[in-house]
């Protein structure tokens, strides 16, 4: 299972009473800490003299109605009483309830959805999920799914082979729907797709026309959509000739309509502030004393665009959970034992964090460049984007901003990754050398000025913003870092820092110039960065292609080593013997580390923090804290 969301509560008057003296006491709890603790909280001056007259009459009031019913102390004490709920954080809002449509690692369909087969959150083995079982026919070239019987979706209706096809044959194979999916189900040089049949209403046989090795895992793992809410999307359009399906079940829908077939379903959604969920009742998975799962009744996903803000709720009890920052892990650390919580860690992230230039010569219908092709021409040049990542002081960056908890990265897989290729066996690396950027650079035919300035050979000032998502700390302190190593060797950069949704639109226009980013990490399976990797990937953002849905762009060039990627990716999904399967994926990591169109940073180390009343954690770098939810049960009060 995937999480990035979380949050649900019931409707009723006591849920809200409960609400309302939980957010007393809230208050009172941050008051006191940060009086006592202020140097730990950013910005706590700030936010005291901001605190208004207005405020605290509403908490006083609240606070004379309690004394008045006579039992301020009793009601209290009742909040702090586990009810069958946990309160997660997310750092930004969805940004559509539409799964095919999604491009954000900032979702909820981790909760409202399961998949065919299921990847154990341990030890990466896949298991049975809305499919009891599989069958792989000897040329391994088909694959038959059998479902388990009276599947429900989440409102009730049947869930059934005709759902599976749909979900494919009308939806992730449409041309007219904007959906990365299809990238990564593209079979072989061919680019053929999987076909998808019904067999009966519990069977589906899914035929590629030629080996796919990562067939298995990726047809168990893509979102399985209801055909009886959606295919009416798929017969109507708008003005402008789009099929409704695309404006279809955005964010400003009715949560109660969006319909999953996973352990939850959502209630409300208010913007920035929170998404809740429920229990599905229709959910499938039971323990082995037939007892329906998950025990949880609800999730509640409170959207908190800040990780000082996350700590400062966490420590104030408010959340159940939160992903431990460099940072605040000293902090939280002397607070385990008080906070009755512990830090789980998991080693290295398989997520990654990297810088990133525009490579794009595109330009638009009217034959203006996307890009300024000055920049541009610095970007496509080896040796600057080398010395770039000669110049970028990464063992500083992982003492200073990581505090010693991470590892500097090297390649697009991680070292725990069985297909990766250590320096040891021959990957490139960059140790931080800025004089030998500057002869990269010299020899490139760019040239210093007499105040050490960086120009190129047409004497233009080497000036370039770098784009930085504003909801990670870390990483806008990397970009920091990066912005002062650059100036080093004669760069000006600026930093332009923005939420994650308003990147998401610059890089979809591709007028950005450079981007310190980061992906979420695909599994051991290398073909799951295809859509990434692949020229015509729809997450190749360094040199990101027309795709079918957008208005004509034109100049679009595709690099020889972007092309010899492609092959290796298609090579690689076709070999089916392990050990010659590493050979290929090793030949691609060593192109992508000489061409460095991704710099890799620091890999920090996967630390939780879950209170210790959530029972039953197996926590790992691959699933993290609750890859395992519909088996977590929370621990009752003595």
């Amino acid at each position: 299972m995937n999480f990035c969301q979380w949050y649900n509560f019931s409707d009723s008057p006591l849920v809200y009473r409960k609400e309302a003296i939980a957010s007393l006491k809230s208050v009172n709890q941050k008051f006191c800490e940060s009086s006592m603790n202020f140097q730990n909280v950013p910005h706590f001056r700030h936010r005291f003299l901001k605190f208004s007259f207005r405020n605290l009459a509403i908490i006083l009031t609240l606070f004379c109605v309690l004394i008045l019913n006579g039992c301020h102390r009793k009601i209290l004490n009742q909040a702090n009483v586990p009810d069958s709920q946990l309160v997660f954080t997310s750092l930004s809002n969805p940004t559509t309830f539409n799964p095919p449509l999604n491009t954000s690692a900032f979702n909820i369909f981790g909760f409202i959805y399961d998949g065919l087969i299921n990847q154990n959150g341990l030890t990466a083995e896949l298991e049975p999920g809305l499919a009891e079982s599989w069958e792989i026919s000897e040329n391994k070239k088909q694959i038959i799914f059998t479902l388990r019987e009276g599947l429900k979706w989440s409102d009730g209706h049947p869930l059934t082979a005709e759902d599976v096809v749909f979900s494919y044959n009308e939806v992730y194979y449409n041309p007219k729907i904007p959906t990365g999916i299809k990238d990564i189900l593209k079979i072989g040089t061919s680019g053929d797709l999987p076909t998808v049949k019904k067999l009966d209403d519990r069977r589906i046989e899914f035929t590629v026309s030629e080996p796919f090795a990562p067939f298995l895992r990726y047809a168990g793992g893509i979102t399985i959509l209801p055909a009886h809410a959606l295919r009416p999307y798929l017969q109507s359009t708008d003005n402008n000739g789009n099929l409704a399906f695309i404006s279809a079940w955005g964010t400003g829908t009715d949560p109660k309509e969006i319909i999953g077939n996973g352990l939850y379903r959502m209630v409300s959604y208010k913007p920035s502030e929170r998404i809740i969920f429920e229990r599905n009742p229709y959910y499938w998975r039971q323990d082995a004393a037939g007892k329906p799962q998950p025990y949880i009744e609800n999730i509640v996903l409170q959207i908190i665009e800040s990780t000082d803000n996350q700590l400062i709720k966490f420590r104030s009890g408010e959340l159940d959970s939160i992903e431990v920052t460099p940072d605040a892990f000293s902090l939280l650390k002397k607070e385990e034992k008080r906070g009755s919580y512990t830090i789980y860690n998991g080693g290295p992230s398989s997520d990654s964090r990297f810088v990133t230039f525009n490579l794009s010569k595109m330009q638009n219908q009217q034959g203006k460049p996307l890009l300024d092709p000055v920049k541009t021409g610095w970007f496509n040049t080896l040796a600057f984007r080398q010395a770039v990542a000669y110049a970028i002081d990464r063992e500083t960056m992982k003492n200073n901003i990581y505090r010693g908890l991470g590892e500097i990265q090297h390649s697009a897989l991680g070292p725990q990754n069985p297909y990766y290729l250590s320096p040891e066996a021959g990957l490139k690396v960059y140790e931080s050398n800025p004089e030998k950027a500057k002869q990269l650079l010299i020899d490139a035919g760019f040239q210093y000025n007499s105040q050490q300035e960086l120009l190129d050979k047409d004497g233009n000032r080497v000036q370039f913003n770098i784009l930085v998502k504003s909801e990670e700390k870390a990483r806008v302190d990397a970009t920091v870092q990066i912005q002062q190593d650059l100036a080093k060797i004669g760069m000006k950069t600026d930093v332009q820092v923005l939420n994650f949704n308003a990147i998401l639109q610059k890089l979809d226009r591709r007028d950005w110039e450079c981007y310190v980013g980061g992906f979420s990490g695909g599994g051991v399976e290398p073909h799951g960065g295809f859509n990434i990797w692949s020229s015509q990937g729809s997450l190749h953002q360094f040199n990101q292609g027309p795709q079918p849905w957008e208005p004509e762009l034109k100049g679009w060039e595709v690099s020889d080593w972007e092309k010899e990627i492609d092959r290796l990716f298609a090579q690689g999904v076709q070999e089916l013997d392990d050990r010659k399967r590493k050979e290929i994926y090793g030949k691609f990591q060593q192109i992508a580390a000489e061409q460095v169109p991704f710099i890799y940073l620091v890999n920090g180390l996967s630390f939780q923090a879950v209170r210790d009343r959530v029972q039953n954690i197996k926590f790992s770098a691959l699933g993290g804290a609750f890859w395992n939810l519909y088996e977590l049960n929370i621990a009752q009060p003595d």
